[in-house]
């Protein structure tokens, strides 16, 4: 395993971190997921990622089980808050002082732990005041519950207006968790400059596009029988928009080039968003053990410059690229 700086922090985060997301506690029994944990730590990974909606808090609770009797300080363990959890009442959502201020002793209970490495921010939230949220997480940051401070999905501009209150606060804005992928890259063009010029890294969510980039969605045929694209539970809404055959044949495309450099094309995906040097971490899941195993031996791998080139070639105009896609997809209201 290779480890990264997270930012401009002293923190090290390993290159590959294990995500929980559309998985423990819903997707795969709890053994499972425990057993790829499991997984993950034999193969080196130390930096674990999950958030309080995920499963309606059942993700947490999961994960912190399966961490359990592991020496804490030899972990980096992230969680999230926004999305609604619990019986979603007006206040079981969003980034006010209520919520966030409640949301972590309930993350941290759940996770057994004292503290959490990095709280992030899961959406922006249109319907607070900013530095009602920053001040709420650097209480949360004084208090010892979270080392550092993060944001997912948030556009340039919001990210440099948190990270200026952040700086007058005190507190230490690091991270900045989008998707990311070779179908969809549309951090480049302002949140990955804006995240060079803060000191801000990015741990990178759906590195193999929920899976497509692993080639095993065939262009013409329909999805395998338990695959992400079949799962009924939010899985086939997140991938429903890769799922045409234009987008598969070209995916299919890659296959020679990863053939070449001894990688599948699910390896091929993740070492490539970790070719970019603002990206502190892939975030990868599994719904088996034999899943980590093969998404680790993309650490470390480097992929000539002729071989990027050709992906770019062989994927062409499928990938989306508009920036303003972040601000689109984020709810533009609380969700109730």
């Amino acid at each position: 395993m290779e480890f990264r700086y997270l930012g401009n922090s002293g923190l090290k985060i390993s290159e590959i971190t294990y995500g929980n997301w559309l998985t423990h506690g819903s997707q795969v029994e709890n053994d499972v997921a425990t057993e790829c944990v499991h997984a993950a730590l034999d193969a080196g990974i130390t930096t674990f990622d999950t958030a309080d909606a995920y499963a309606n808090t059942k993700a947490e609770a999961v994960l912190g089980d399966a961490l359990k009797g592991q020496r804490r300080q030899s972990l980096e363990i992230f969680t999230k808050v926004y999305w609604p959890t619990g019986p979603a009442g007006p206040n079981d959502v969003g980034l006010s002082r209520k919520h966030i201020l409640g949301s972590i002793d309930g993350s941290l209970s759940r996770l057994q732990t004292d503290y959490v490495d990095l709280y992030q921010a899961h959406r922006y939230d249109t319907e607070t005041p900013l530095e009602e949220t920053m001040q709420a997480f650097a209480d949360v940051v004084r208090a010892g519950k979270a080392l550092y401070i993060g944001v997912s999905e948030w556009t340039a501009d919001q990210i440099r207006a948190g990270h200026s209150l952040a700086k007058d606060l005190g507190i230490q804005l690091i991270s900045s968790q989008p998707q990311y992928s070779l179908l969809w890259r549309v951090i480049e063009p302002e949140v990955v400059p804006t995240c060079k010029e803060l000191g801000i890294g990015q741990i990178v969510w759906s590195p193999i596009a929920q899976g497509v980039l692993s080639g095993k969605y065939q262009p013409g045929q329909p999805p395998p029988q338990g695959s992400r694209a079949t799962d009924d539970k939010g899985g086939a809404d997140m991938i429903r928009r890769f799922m045409n055959d234009t987008v598969l044949s070209r995916v299919q495309a890659l296959k020679p080039i990863a053939d070449e450099l001894n990688l599948t094309m699910a390896q091929l995906a993740v070492a490539w968003v970790l070719q970019n040097d603002n990206v502190s971490a892939a975030l990868v899941g599994a719904s088996r053990p034999a899943q980590v195993h093969e998404n680790v031996k993309a650490a470390g791998v480097r992929i000539p410059d002729e071989a990027m080139k050709r992906i770019d070639e062989a994927l062409g105009d499928v990938v989306e690229r508009d920036p303003a896609k972040t601000a689109e997809n984020a709810p533009q209201t609380r969700p109730v």
